[in-house]
């Protein structure tokens, strides 16, 4: 689930298994005889959320990577991608250029 907020939901009896939550958060939500396997939901992720005979098993453990919205890894190397693009006419002219004109004048020009 990514960047998904619940907002006054009611989740009775329910299995939540193997759940990797990115910006996930549930707000003013009820959970009744639920259990949650293999799940990073912790307790910051549930504002002001009530949890009834709720079970918490094998919670996922350590920092898991995580981009933001904004930051997510297609575009990061989505935008390098363009601005190795972008130099590239450039690189193909000068190196035409050296190649007719020559190294040294080059250079120094």
């Amino acid at each position: 689930m990514k960047s998904v907020t619940f907002e006054d939901s009611l989740f009775e009896e329910c299995y939540f298994e193997d759940i990797t939550s990115s910006n996930t958060f549930f707000k003013n939500c009820t959970f009744i005889s639920t259990v949650f396997y293999n799940t990073d939901l912790f307790e910051y992720k549930f504002i002001n959320s009530r949890v009834l005979n709720s079970t918490f098993l094998h919670n996922k453990e350590g920092c898991p990577l995580d981009f933001s919205d904004d930051n997510n890894a297609y575009m990061i190397y989505f935008v390098s991608f363009l601005g190795t693009l972008a130099v590239l006419p450039g690189n193909i002219v000068s190196a035409l250029l050296m190649d007719k004109i020559g190294r040294l004048r080059m250079l120094g020009g």
